[in-house]
């Protein structure tokens, strides 16, 4: 849901009836509606125009399609990337419980040397794959239940809003930066393993959501308050450390209210620019990663 006003200051009229006075707009076109036209949907309200959009047929039906505050497609099952995000966090956990062998190749570890005289592994030896493999681990059953509950409740409601690519995108990003942080600060020989970093990007990404659609920010901001306490708050059990990464929860949220920006941001109006600007912004932010990935790859080396 939209709030708005003019520049003269008057609180704009329904596009369908221009002398109700409404301070709601469409998710999906942006138009103001009063409400006797909004109609309510996953994430704000939208008006019968886009409601009705979907079903033509033809280029009238390609020309309409139904999209969210983002510009993504709006489809039947606005949770299906969640759940398969979190299918695929349960299938590596009980794999890993039955061949606890599968975590060690796939765990963040800058650099693990063998003592015995065995050869040098982990990210500063080339094997960039266990940034993003790590964010689908998880050892202990506390640790798997927490953040695919946290995953739910963030994801479902905010690929609602983006659509199942944009969303997509900020999961794996966060993932990504959370664990490039992770690479940057902690100890080359630390192995570290978690989807909160991926999690916490999806908490940075609905301020930016619950922002742009002027939502009340009390209540998102008392949630993150009390997720960074958690992170600096030990309560054991993370990775093979027994502490929980904040060098993840940080990178994942900044890494996620900055891609939620560039998704977010740019109006329906922009058009091209928008998908250009939204796309254009993963681009800079996966090149900032890769940039401070390079830079504890040198000091490793």
């Amino acid at each position: 849901m939209e709030s708005d006003r003019s520049d003269t200051g008057r609180v704009p009229g329904c596009y369908r009836h221009p002398d109700h006075e409404t301070g709601i707009r469409c998710t999906r076109c942006e138009r103001p509606i009063c409400t006797d036209c909004m109609i309510n949907a996953s994430v704000g309200f939208q008006c019968p125009e886009c409601v009705r959009s979907g079903s033509g047929t033809g280029h009238v039906a390609a020309a309409n399609t139904a999209r969210g505050i983002a510009g993504g497609v709006v489809v039947a099952d606005t949770a299906l990337v969640t759940k398969v995000l979190v299918g695929i966090n349960v299938a590596v956990f009980f794999a890993a419980l039955l061949a606890p062998a599968v975590l060690v190749p796939l765990e963040l570890l800058g650099r693990y040397v063998d003592y015995l005289g065995g050869p040098l592994e982990g990210v500063s030896t080339g094997q960039y794959y266990r940034l993003l493999t790590s964010v689908f681990l998880h050892e202990q059953w506390w640790h798997i239940i927490g953040n695919m509950t946290a995953l739910w409740f963030l994801g479902a409601p905010l690929e609602a809003a983006l659509g199942r690519a944009r969303y997509l995108a900020v999961y794996l990003l966060s993932g990504l930066g959370g664990s490039a942080l992770v690479y940057l600060l902690t100890p080359p020989n630390m192995p570290t393993l978690g989807a909160s970093g991926a999690i916490f990007g999806l908490l940075g990404a609905t301020v930016v959501l619950m922002r742009r659609m002027r939502y009340s920010m009390r209540p998102i901001i008392v949630m993150v308050l009390l997720m960074l306490l958690l992170t600096f708050v030990p309560i054991g059990g993370i990775g093979g450390t027994g502490e929980i990464s904040w060098q993840a929860h940080i990178g994942g949220l900044i890494t996620g209210a900055l891609v939620g920006l560039g998704m977010l941001l740019p109006p329906a109006g922009a058009g091209k620019r928008r998908a250009l600007v939204q796309w254009g912004t993963c681009a800079a932010v996966f090149l900032l990663v890769v940039a401070v990935v390079l830079v504890r790859t040198a000091e490793l080396v």
